[in-house]
Order: structure tokens, then C-alpha cells, then sequence
């Protein structure tokens, strides 16, 4: 398959998402709003934030200011855990609304699976969804045994499964059980937060393809119909992680890189382990 700034992914509910976006944690003010100016210059179209992240005001002057057409951007934002449940998660949305300025979200996910509270707050999105508050819904940071607890209770299959997702963290049986349920998989943290840009092993590769460190792991992500949001306020560098569709991994290449798996996660939680998400 050829791949290109504009590709997309057909979701579950038929919604179409641009493969590359632009991530936002800890973007701020004015910071914020000149990288995803910067980022619309270079091609993107696709935002994501959080209301954790408290810049979801700073995303709405982006898109205001850009002068594209609403239709052309795909945002997504997320209910906080301490909104969890119906009528807190629709007030939520209502909120995140306000901060982008916008009458619609394209993608609204559940942030984190907080124990005991997501069954009640996936039928919040539901709700959200069927009164076009969002154009589509989907979860993140679900790990299997998540997914398992909520599938059987949804109306509505989650779109997307937003998780940390890089040749170091390569979560293959999520993918693999994400793939069976038609549950797209899009990728945070897909180039480790520059943190294994000294592994002498991506070195090698980026010899081979002539790349840096950012777009071998992005491209990787890509090969494997992955949807990425890496994150910078660096006009250079965001125009760098859009370089990726003018080579393409070899398949034994990508094998190499499926090798690289430490299980090594930049997480403040573990959403496989920590009694909040059980």
C-alpha cells in the first residue's frame, strides 16, 4: 500500500482518520497554537489533545486561526478520570466543547479505564455519539483484559484503542486481539519520546534509509497500519516526522524492528498493573 501525509484509515463506524497527527501533551498557550499553525502548514490535519492537558483553548485558536475548513481537521479529545461517569462524562464533553470552540468532536475517547467507572462512561460517549457531540468514540490506554470487561456491555464498538505503541513497547497481542475486533489501533509516544534515538541498532537502519531516528519509528508504525500523534513544538521537527512517505522499511527490516520489544514504557501508570485500572 502507498501512504502519503493525506493517507487515511476507514474506522469501524465508518469515520475516516488521517494516519499522522500531531500530539499536544504538555503543549501550552501560544506554543501550542504556533506548532499545530506549523503542522497544518506542513500537511497535517489531524490534532489530538485531552482536557488533562489543559490546552484544549490553545487547540480551538489554532483551528480558528488557520482559516481551513472545519471539515478538513480531525480532533480528538479525551474525558479525564476524574469526570468518569454519565452524567459527569456528558457535562465533560460539553466542556471540551466550550475550551475548542467547536460543535463537534471528531474523535472522543475515554483517557484512562478507570476501575468500577468506564462501563458507565462508554454509555456516556454513546449518548455523546448518537446526539452528534462526537463523530465517533473510541477508548485509550485499554489493555485487553479492559476490552474484554467492556465489549459484551457496548451498543457501540469502540473505534479506536489509543495506546503507547513503538518497536520498544510492541504491544503485538493487543494489536493482534484489536485487529479481531475491528478496533483500530493509534499510537502515543511512537517515537519513545526521543528517548532510544542513541540505540546503535535504529542507527544502523537510519544509515540504510538515510533517516533519522523519528521517522524509521514512525515509518514502522505506519507499515503496520498504525495511526501516529507524535508530539513536538519544533517547527524542524515537525516537518521532519512528516518525511516518512517517501521510502518504505523492508519487510525484513520490519522484522528487525519488531525485535527491538523491551516492554520499555514512558507511562506515569501501567495500565496492565496499577489497582486503578483493574
Amino acid at each position: 500500500m502507498k501512504y502519503s501525509i493525506s493517507s487515511k484509515i476507514r474506522l469501524n463506524s465508518g469515520v475516516a482518520i488521517p494516519m499522522l497527527g500531531l500530539g499536544t501533551w504538555r503543549a501550552e498557550g501560544k506554543e501550542c497554537t504556533q506548532a499545530i499553525l506549523w503542522a497544518f502548514e506542513a500537511g497535517y490535519r489531524h490534532i489530538d489533545t485531552a482536557a488533562y492537558y489543559g490546552n484544549e483553548e490553545a487547540v480551538g485558536k489554532a483551528i480558528q486561526d488557520s482559516g481551513l475548513d472545519r471539515e478538513e481537521i480531525f480532533v480528538t479529545t479525551k474525558v479525564w478520570n476524574d469526570d468518569h461517569g454519565y452524567d459527569n462524562t456528558i457535562k465533560a464533553c460539553n466542556n471540551s466543547l466550550k475550551r475548542l470552540n467547536l460543535d463537534y468532536i471528531d474523535l472522543y475517547l475515554i483517557h484512562w479505564p478507570v476501575s468500577g467507572r468506564r462501563i458507565e462512561t462508554w454509555k456516556a460517549l454513546e449518548k455523546l455519539l448518537n446526539d452528534g457531540k462526537a463523530r465517533t468514540i473510541g477508548v485509550s490506554n485499554f489493555m485487553t483484559s479492559h476490552l474484554e470487561e467492556l465489549l459484551p456491555n457496548v451498543e457501540i464498538l469502540p473505534a479506536i484503542n489509543q495506546i503507547e505503541f513503538n518497536p520498544y513497547q510492541y504491544q503485538k497481542g493487543l494489536h493482534q486481539y484489536c485487529l479481531m475486533k475491528y478496533i483500530q489501533l493509534e499510537a502515543f509516544a511512537p517515537i519513545v519520546r526521543a528517548r532510544k534515538f542513541d540505540d546503535p541498532k535504529l542507527l544502523e537502519l537510519c544509515k540504510i534509509y538515510d533517516k533519522k531516528p523519528a521517522q524509521i519509528l514512525l515509518r514502522w508504525a505506519i507499515q503496520h497500519d498504525i495511526i501516529v500523534i507524535p508530539k513536538s513544538v519544533h517547527k524542524d521537527r515537525i516537518i521532519e516526522n512528516s518525511m516518512i512517505f517517501d521510502f518504505e522499511i523492508s519487510d525484513d527490516d520490519m522484522t528487525i524492528l519488531d525485535g527491538f520489544n523491551e516492554d520499555y514504557s514512558i507511562l506515569m501508570w501501567n495500565p496492565k498493573k496499577d489497582p486503578q485500572f483493574k
